[in-house]
């Protein structure tokens, strides 16, 4: 077997005023090279972890989110993941694909088999060492986002001795790693396969046990997660002794928290209030983001009976929508106004127009399609922390006589509500998952995509021919179609790349927020500090 080239350094940062922002170079060329077959090194013992750290998280923690198998292909469940579990591989600071847990891997020369060996004398948080029988076991149980996919391609899980996993593959696939390696999905997020075996699914989400720097010590549903340093984690010892995730739905009271130090890192700080964060004296406004995306979904279009089953209705909600004026008023101009639902820095990327702000095009679209007085379009569905947007889409799409009522949901009800088909009407969809355009594709547009209410033939067609294509060049022409069609048959109303405003407090020497690109959340966590008293 060969080794698999480097991929290169570390991407550059921004600053903009008060505002650190996240780094902003592409993604594209990194994701675009082969994986690196070397570790990220262990960078030694430090001293014994000490003290407290607190985040106001903006949405409810659910024990959903602590077993990598579920795993929706969305970024939410990853902040919690870097804390409890480790992966064979995954993204870490300057690295899009570090060898975790994993001490290097190999690809064979004709692409069919892809060999793992591991770190010696790893061991889960319960005792148990890590070995390739949890590697195997792990990806067995694996059933969250591109699992059919994956398991479609496998041929079969080899287990070479207890430090060495061979993945088989039916057929050459470029993008094994991408959707292996990276929070497209968990499938590399190793789980301990004898604890599993006797606590059951269940048992295991009461009392996650893992192999990342952070052990669990209690959950309290709606309040908070508490977990402990493990000091013999592999890559170095944590420095924060104990992490406190406490759930706070409201903005206003997490901003209010970060200023009287109950909080050190606060998420999800918008408009106004992150004008106010960014004011206030000892407290830093942070922007991540990079694989973040947000559109609207228009889910009645595969129901003939819909009036959003006409093109012509679906091109002029999204002719409705002044995104700019939101860009502005929630990400104080800091989000990209998007004509799609790939990052613009992801690999195979095509650079979809915008959709102007035309309300006068819009209504003659609407009169055409045989609605001159527009239609009652029933409800927009959206997580609590972006219910605001969701609103402001409400108001632009009434402006056109688009007449429709705004649903907050609590984020791991509508992710549960999504992945089981049952919103109706409109939603507001974001994904922060890493990846390429085509582990955004898979999830979100084919027929059988975990989150696709229905599809098109002839994506579906382009989608299968370019995933056992061979050249680069002709697979990019074949994605970058698809995602024209997906543009030009207007299936969903894009609205932005994001910026993923949070704050810190003074107590903090390193937030985690940006260390590993375009991860929304602070990570890794035993990198993170707060400042000597």
């Amino acid at each position: 077997m060969k080794r698999a080239p480097c991929l290169s350094g570390v991407l550059s940062a921004m600053l903009l005023a008060t505002i650190i922002v996240a780094p902003a170079s592409s993604v594209r060329e990194a994701l675009a090279q082969a994986p690196t077959g070397r570790s990220e090194a262990p960078v030694g013992r430090s001293e014994a972890p000490a003290g407290q750290m607190i985040w106001a998280v903006h949405f409810s923690l659910a024990p959903t989110f602590f077993d990598p198998a579920e795993t929706p292909g969305i970024i939410t469940p990853f902040l919690v993941l870097y804390a409890l579990h480790d992966a064979l591989v995954k993204p870490m600071p300057g690295k899009p694909q570090a060898g975790s847990l994993a001490e290097s891997w190999s690809v064979s020369p004709d692409g069919l088999v892809y060999e793992f060996v591991l770190r010696q004398g790893l061991k889960f948080h319960n005792g148990d060492p890590v070995t390739a029988d949890d590697v195997k076991f792990s990806f067995e149980r694996y059933r969250g986002a591109a699992a059919t996919i994956m398991k479609a391609r496998m041929a079969a899980i080899e287990i070479v001795d207890p430090y060495r996993v061979r993945f088989r593959l039916k057929q050459p696939w470029a993008d094994f790693m991408t959707f292996f390696g990276t929070p497209a999905t968990g499938a590399a997020w190793i789980v301990p396969k004898k604890y599993l075996e006797k606590v059951g699914d269940e048992g295991f989400k009461k009392a996650p046990v893992g192999a990342g720097p952070y052990r669990f010590v209690s959950f309290v549903p709606g309040v908070e997660l508490v977990v402990e340093a493990y000091e013999q984690y592999w890559r170095k010892t944590p420095s924060v002794k104990r992490l406190v995730f406490k759930v706070v739905p409201d903005e206003s009271t997490r901003l209010a928290m970060l200023k009287r130090a109950e909080a050190d890192v606060a998420y999800s700080i918008r408009g106004a209030l992150a004008e106010e964060l960014r004011r206030t004296p000892g407290l830093t406004l942070k922007a991540t983001g990079g694989a973040f995306t947000e559109w609207i979904v228009l889910v009645d279009q595969w129901d003939p009976k819909s009036p959003w089953a006409d093109r012509r209705v679906r091109l002029a909600a999204n002719l409705a929508i002044d995104r700019q004026s939101i860009n502005e008023a929630e990400y104080l101009g800091l989000a990209r106004n998007t004509g799609s639902i790939v990052p613009n820095a992801f690999d195979f990327a095509w650079p979809a127009p915008l959709y102007p702000h035309d309300p006068q095009r819009a209504k003659q679209l609407l009169a055409a399609a045989g609605y001159p007085n527009g239609f009652d379009a029933g409800q927009i569905s959206a997580d609590l922390v972006y219910s605001s947007i969701a609103e402001v889409v409400a108001n632009y799409l009434q402006a056109v006589r688009i007449r429709i009522k705004v649903q907050p949901l609590e984020r791991a009800a509508m992710i549960k509500a999504n992945q089981e088909k049952k919103l109706r009407n409109l939603y507001r969809q974001g994904s922060a998952a890493f990846g390429n355009a085509a582990t955004r594709i898979e999830a979100f547009v084919l027929s059988d995509g975990m989150y696709a209410y229905g599809g098109y033939p002839d994506i579906d067609g382009l989608f299968r021919e370019q995933a056992s294509e061979p050249d680069r060049k002709k697979r990019e022409a074949i994605l970058h179609r698809i995602q024209q069609l997906i543009h030009d048959k207007a299936i969903f109303a894009p609205l932005f790349e994001p910026a993923f405003l949070n704050g810190y407090g003074p107590r903090v020497a390193e937030s985690g927020l940006g260390l590993i690109t375009y991860h929304g959340y602070s990570a890794p966590y035993e990198d993170v500090k707060l400042k000597a008293r």
